[in-house]
């Protein structure tokens, strides 16, 4: 059969399987990551049906799906709420930061995995789901809540975290000196920098420039800003994500909100590759060997988020109700972890790596949401009393 006809099966079939599965976790009112990695690893290496032609273009696919993931993300905020939030809740995300980076670390030097992949295991612990926990407050009516911009404060800490945080672990994964990793890191901080300070000062230039009264010519313009910024990021070893992160931020308002709306079907669907992408790299016969540490790192995962949820609440003022929900809503992982897992697997940092992330996230970006859906009835005789 023609190499073309080939893509075409395989990928069409990879596609309507994805549907069928996500048509699936909306039934039973989980999130779709967890099937989706699952469809990846029945198509990948070791899997089931292993795909023969097509997974080079997933992989495109999948680096896309990474950059519109984060582009969406960033759209969510303006820069001049970065700054504000990260002024007011900088202790709780130190704190965050602290709790929820050291399971990570711990387990990769208790297993003698070295350091290199310590950082890696701590990145892949310390992130929280954005798309995940969104859809977790969204679904349950919890957006108007007084504790939900605390959580989403937490949230845009933790994604500016990832803007050092990735350079620092591309540098180590490259095996770098620690001079030339001190230069990759120092570019870094210089190009959020001053992207942070364009989108400040001179965001609304950008918005007059990206903004069309029509949807395909504004489409056109935000996807390809974002991916020429992107592609200039990954040259300069910031990650191609957190550029495209930036560019998210560059436009508020309306602009953003049209953009969000025509960006969001792109999104879901390169997303939907980049999970199955990762699912393809990872051997589903080393996952069963690391279930049981993947359940044990998880179930530390959850105290850790929970505890941030409500240290960070109780410092807002917020009554006991609304801090459980924060930690809650904090749980789920999802697309950071996998990239930065990613990330790890394609240096060669430790081969069961890939494994342990792919079942740590599995287990909590399903049992994330079904957490806040099984512990609603609890905190709503909480907030009853009014305590």
């Amino acid at each position: 059969m023609h190499h073309t006809a080939i893509l075409f099966l395989e990928f069409g079939a990879v596609l309507l399987g994805l549907g069928i599965l996500g048509a699936l976790a909306l039934r039973v009112g989980i999130s779709p990551i967890p099937l989706y990695l699952i469809a990846g690893l029945a198509f990948g290496t070791g899997g089931i049906v292993p795909l023969a032609t097509s997974e080079e273009f997933i992989a495109t696919g999948a680096e896309l799906g990474v950059i519109l993931l984060l582009l969406t993300l960033g759209l969510e905020y303006n820069a001049d709420e970065l700054v504000t939030s990260l002024k007011g809740n900088a202790r709780a995300g130190i704190v965050d930061l602290v709790l929820n980076a050291a399971p990570g670390a711990v387990c990769a030097l208790l297993l003698g995995w070295g350091p290199v992949a310590a950082v890696a295991m701590a990145g892949v612990t310390y992130a929280t789901s954005s798309g995940i926990t969104a859809k977790v407050l969204s679904d349950l009516g919890w957006i108007g809540n007084r504790e939900t911009p605390v959580v989403l404060s937490l949230l845009v800490f933790e994604d500016l975290t990832m803007a050092v945080y990735l350079p620092v672990l591309t540098a180590m994964l490259a095996g770098l000196s620690l001079a030339g990793g001190a230069v990759t890191v120092a570019i870094a901080l210089a190009t959020v920098s001053v992207v942070l300070l364009v989108a400040l000062r001179y965001g609304r230039f950008i918005e007059a420039f990206v903004s069309s009264p029509n949807s395909e010519v504004l489409l056109l313009k935000v996807v390809g800003l974002a991916l020429l910024v992107a592609g200039i990021a990954q040259h300069l070893q910031v990650s191609a994500a957190v550029g495209a992160f930036l560019v998210g931020i560059a436009l508020s308002g309306e602009l953003a909100e049209d953009a969000q709306a025509l960006l969001a079907p792109l999104r879901d669907l390169f997303a939907a590759v980049f999970f199955v992408f990762f699912g393809l790299q990872t051997d589903p016969a080393k996952i069963l060997p690391v279930a049981g540490l993947a359940a044990a790192l998880a179930l530390v995962s959850m105290a850790t988020k929970l505890l941030t949820g409500v240290y960070a609440a109780r410092r807002a003022g917020i009554a006991r109700a609304g801090r459980i929900r924060a930690g809650i809503a904090l749980i789920p992982r999802g697309e950071f972890n996998i990239v930065i897992a990613g990330l790890a697997v394609a240096a060669g940092a430790h081969p069961d790596l890939g494994p342990l992330a792919a079942a740590y996230v599995l287990i909590l970006a399903a049992f994330g949401p079904l957490a806040a859906r099984l512990v609603q009835p609890f905190i709503t005789r909480i907030a009853a009393r009014g305590v």
